[in-house]
């Protein structure tokens, strides 16, 4: 089963700063949802940690199966929400899904990255540099960029969406 990352990301490939986004672009937030819910029937994989950065009022995220990775066995999660060890686990539990994106962090995103059936990136391209702890580093030689938006605006900030596929 095929699979894509969606990710935000600076110029230094950061994604991520003492546990929360480093930036507020409601834009982006806006893009994040319409991807992820596509017509309906798609899943979100995300680590734990990137499930616990979710408002409890926001998880599970809605209209979507929310698969959270954990070494935890005895995670409790709401129902919309299941719980997996290791990543084939969680797309094996999203295989009557439409789509399936992994959604963070940095960890899954590495595992997702190895992964022979991810073949799509949908990339926010911020532009600057926020000093994040975070990273998401993929292969650049691996992947092609699709098509990207002119540069938007929003909160001072400068941002791009990209979408790319990896190469045969």
């Amino acid at each position: 089963m095929g699979f894509a990352i969606i990710v935000a990301i600076d110029e230094a490939g950061g994604i991520g700063k003492d546990g929360d986004l480093p930036w507020q672009l409601s834009a982006d937030m806006a893009h994040f949802k319409k991807i992820t819910q596509g017509a309906g029937n798609n899943a979100v994989i995300m680590g734990r940690k990137t499930w616990d950065s979710i408002p409890d009022k926001y998880r599970p995220l809605p209209g979507r199966l929310n698969v959270v990775l954990s070494r935890q066995k005895d995670l409790e999660l709401p129902d919309g929400a299941l719980l997996a060890n290791q990543l084939n686990d969680a797309l094996a539990g999203c295989k009557d899904c439409k789509e399936v994106f992994v959604i963070g962090g940095g960890a899954i995103y590495e595992q997702a990255l190895a992964h022979p059936d991810c073949g799509t990136c949908h990339l926010t391209a911020v532009h600057g540099n926020f000093d994040c702890d975070t990273f998401f580093l993929p292969v650049e030689s691996q992947w092609d960029l699709e098509s990207d938006t002119p540069p938007q605006k929003e909160n001072g900030l400068s941002f791009s969406f990209c979408i790319y596929q990896r190469r045969p």
